[in-house]
């Protein structure tokens, strides 16, 4: 669930980028950050633009929106390493003991 979640926001976020200029507004005309972003926290950029667009900037309340997109990326890794736990041998072994 989380790997697809983590895809569709990369394209939507490539998307965004190709067909707008919100990602340059809000990353102020940059391209190493949004690069970032769809490289290691998708989720987390995406919403920043979305919200920057609709809001004009990003202050007081509209931070929340980027926490709540900050955790679900990081729970997004955190799972998938949880989940990769089991294809490591040592793993198995210390499993049953």
């Amino acid at each position: 669930m989380g790997c697809l979640v983590a895809l569709s926001s990369r394209l939507a976020l490539l998307a965004l980028w190709l067909a707008t200029p919100w990602v340059n507004r809000a990353f102020s005309g940059g391209w190493i950050l949004p690069l970032l972003g769809i490289i290691f926290l998708p989720l987390t950029a995406l919403t920043y633009v979305i919200v920057y667009a609709l809001a004009g900037g990003v202050t007081g309340w509209a931070w929340l929106w980027i926490v709540l997109a900050f955790v679900l990326d990081l729970s997004s890794h955190g799972s998938s390493a949880w989940d990769n736990r089991r294809r490591l041998p040592q793993a198995r072994r210390q499993q049953y003991v």
